[in-house]
């Protein structure tokens, strides 16, 4: 029986090969959510939490509805920010890249 083939060795060199997307999967999901995070803080004219509540974003605006509450899908966000919706106005000045990470983040986040 060869180690390097069936024993331990080999089975820790699998690990790793199956792992090592899982971590850069998970390193450009944690990077997306920053994005999110900073377009929803700060970067969205007007910021996103100067309206609206969202723990993960530490924003606890009262003029817009709780998304905490909410917790909407990623396409009602993506509707909302593209479109508008009641005195909200649509984000135009975002990128469809950047109004759909919003979106995902708001929808990822909300109610955590």
């Amino acid at each position: 029986m060869n180690r390097t083939l069936f024993g331990l060795p080999a089975l820790a060199a699998t690990a790793v090969l199956f792992l090592a997307p899982l971590d850069g999967a998970r390193a450009e999901s944690d990077s997306t959510r920053e994005q999110g995070r900073s377009l929803f803080t700060e970067q969205a004219e007007p910021p996103c939490a100067l309206c609206h509540t969202l723990k993960d974003a530490g924003a606890s605006g009262t003029i817009g509805p709780s998304l905490d509450v909410m917790q909407p899908e990623s396409e009602i966000v993506m509707r909302a920010i593209t479109q508008g919706i009641g005195p909200m106005m649509p984000y135009d000045d975002l990128s469809e890249e950047e109004k759909q990470i919003l979106a995902d983040y708001v929808a990822q986040v909300a109610g955590q």
